[in-house]
């Protein structure tokens, strides 16, 4: 049977829940004092990225259940459909290509009897060619100034996408000059972005696919005031601006020159597309060797997720703990926590890749899903998350598995730190694994009233991932590691990871909205009873002292 759609209902489904019901409680002192070499065996790598997934409530047998849901979904098809540029986005009828971006030059991938590969390497040798003039202070503003400063203008993908990868390769941009990213339309994001900018040696990078989103549409017309109040010629446009869209008559209409956009397609998902000309800001800062380096090492996980056995497969390892976790203990989040502050962006883009993609409630063919999918993503870099949250993880009442992510070796190698960073990671998760029993805590010579209070029930799951250092191909490898996990839980649970049609009801609402708060005289509304007193108090609101 090829899908999952009556999952829950299936024989592997149903072992999973029995034996559930037999190791559920089972504790990880218990699992690691029956196999000394658990911590040596359970796991997994690809490229630079090592995985250490021994510190969850699973024995052998719970991964060979696990995988026989692999078979039941089909998983190997889905893959090799992805692969192939089947039209596997249903609700769209489009393929799902973000893998063909980072594929190298020699390779062919059909799309509806055409390669698609020589429109992607064609964007690429552009991107390059301009990045490789920014960088080298050939490409001038309007008055001849070398552009120093680079504004990107968009919202989700065409945001979180380049913002984490310019954090987390901060250390390899160029840094005599500035980087910014605006998203949001409060006014507040574009002002501080460009308050205390040169408009002369300012370029502004408008990423919008249809380039007609609000959001980002907004924020490009009051950077273009804003240019112009300085520079005076709406010629400057031309000189100042350059866009990441498919709509070249929209493209042209608010003055930016048409040969200066940088095209993407509709088989790429926003939430995936940094690594297309939606990265134009990350190779800018990064140089386009390095950009390179981040395709490659995409590829490199791609390829693993191809080709790698299941029970070797590192996303489908991921993807499979997380379905254990979820769907049998009843776990409704997941932390990432990445012991790194270059990424300290990662988690809010994690958000979207998984929320975005496998926050659905119904399955391919449009029937209810039977059972829990995606989880809530949350965190932040340790050790801050240390003093924050990790009370909750480790004595709270809620079950929350958790990745760390860490490096061998530092960006910079300031005093112990790398080594003070490094035996926080590893403690957190020996702690969290572990715990600590009352009556150790007694032998301590804690008092009997205080025992409860400072033991520790252990028994939380971790996954930690570790590679050499955060270098560009190690980042592309941990992007593409997560981006594959997602799409394997989405097989599963039988949903379209691909679409976001969710995000679309409130934009509807609020194109309603807006003229009736702009509107001069009192608006007629006919929204509910709360929307409506919310219009008319903002309203007597705005036009207040």
């Amino acid at each position: 049977m090829e899908g999952s759609r009556s999952i829950t209902e299936s024989a592997e489904w149903r072992a999973l829940a029995q034996h559930h019901a037999q190791i559920g409680e089972v504790h990880l002192r218990t699992l690691f004092a029956g196999d000394p070499r658990r911590g040596e065996t359970m796991v997994a790598e690809a490229g630079e990225v090592f995985l250490d997934y021994s510190k969850n409530r699973v024995t052998g047998e719970t991964l060979r259940l696990l995988l026989a849901l692999t078979q039941r979904c089909n998983l190997r098809r889905r893959i090799d459909a992805m692969f192939a540029g089947e039209h596997i986005n249903v609700t769209e009828n489009r393929p799902v290509l973000h893998v063909a971006l980072r594929t190298p030059r020699d390779r062919a991938i059909i799309v509806d009897g055409e390669d698609v590969m020589r429109k992607v390497h064609a964007v690429l040798d552009r991107m390059k060619a301009f990045a490789g003039r920014v960088r080298a202070g050939e490409w001038t503003g309007h008055t001849g100034k070398s552009i120093r400063n680079v504004v990107n203008i968009g919202i989700g993908g065409s945001d979180l996408g380049p913002a984490m990868a310019y954090e987390a390769l901060k250390d390899y941009s160029d840094r005599s000059m500035t980087f910014r990213f605006v998203s949001n339309v409060d006014g507040s994001d574009i002002r501080e972005a460009t308050h205390d900018l040169d408009p002369a040696a300012t370029l502004f990078i408008v990423s919008s696919k249809t380039f007609t989103t609000l959001e980002t549409l907004s924020n490009a017309h009051a950077a273009r005031e804003w240019l112009l109040a300085e520079l005076g010629d709406d010629e400057a446009v031309r000189c100042h601006f350059v866009a990441v869209s498919t709509n070249a008559e929209k493209v042209a209409e608010f003055g930016i020159d048409p040969a200066h956009m940088f095209e993407f397609w509709d088989w790429v998902g926003g939430r995936y597309s940094f690594s297309s000309a939606i990265g134009l800001s990350l190779m800018v800062a990064v140089g386009p060797e390095r950009f390179d380096d981040l395709l490659g090492g995409m590829h490199v996980m791609d390829e693993h997720f191809r080709t790698a056995p299941f029970e070797r497969n590192l996303p489908v390892v991921l993807a499979l703990l997380g379905i254990w976790y979820g769907n049998f203990f009843g776990a409704q989040t997941q932390a990432i926590l990445p012991y790194s502050q270059y990424l300290w962006r990662l988690t809010s883009y994690l958000q979207q890749l998984d929320m975005e993609s496998n926050g659905k409630s119904v399955d391919l063919e449009g029937d209810p899903v039977e059972t829990a999918t995606g989880p809530v993503v949350w965190g932040q870099p340790g050790t801050n998350g240390q003093h924050a949250f990790h009370q909750l993880l480790h004595q709270g009442t809620r079950l929350i598995p958790c990745d760390f992510i860490g490096f061998c070796r530092p960006n910079h190698q300031v005093g112990r730190h790398q080594d003070l960073l490094m035996a926080n990671l590893f403690a957190q998760t020996e702690a969290l694994a572990f715990g600590k029993t009352p009556t150790e805590v007694s032998a301590e010579g804690v008092g009997q009233t205080l025992v409860a209070h400072r033991s520790f029930p252990g028994n939380r799951p971790t996954n930690t991932i570790l590679a050499p250092a955060l270098t560009p191909s190690v980042l592309g490898q941990l992007v593409a590691l997560y981006e594959h996990k997602i799409f394997t839980q989405a097989a599963v649970w039988n949903i379209n990871a691909f679409d976001q049609w969710g995000v679309e009801l409130g934009k509807v609402l609020a194109n309603r909205i807006i003229p009736e708060l702009e509107a001069a005289d009192e608006p007629s509304l006919d929204h509910d009873s709360s929307t409506n007193a919310l219009i008319r108090r903002y309203r007597a609101g705005r036009n207040s002292e």
